[in-house]
């Protein structure tokens, strides 16, 4: 597994629950969300913040996906808030033992937002 390129699913570590079939899907709505909403990216250490624009529904969009996420990979924290319909600020956390999760997303991100 360790010779898959971050851009498999090499980096999903064991802590994660999703079955293994699940997690190209998951994946999947994380890119979706990324490509359609991300419009700026902060990051250091062990947080990535993220604003997000889209419709009216994005903020329940969001919430249920970080639902999702934190049920089966604990080690995330997420906080969301939302100023005004369609905007969102995303915030994920990790522990330092999963800083290459974050950094994966982060890469994720990155590439959404034309490699910025």
């Amino acid at each position: 597994m360790t010779d898959q390129p971050i851009t498999g699913l090499a980096w999903v570590p064991e802590a994660c629950s999703l079955p293994t079939a699940e997690r190209p899907l998951r994946l999947t709505e994380f890119d979706a969300l990324f490509n359609q909403a991300a419009h700026s990216s902060e990051r250091s250490a062990q947080h990535l913040r993220l604003s997000l624009a889209g419709d009216p529904d994005l903020e329940a969009t969001v919430r249920d996906l970080t639902a999702r996420e934190s049920d089966c990979c604990s080690f995330f924290t997420f906080t969301v808030a939302a100023a005004q319909p369609g905007r969102v600020q995303l915030d994920i956390e990790v522990p330092a033992a999963h800083v290459d999760v974050l950094d994966a997303l982060a890469e994720r991100v990155n590439t959404a937002q034309g490699g910025q």
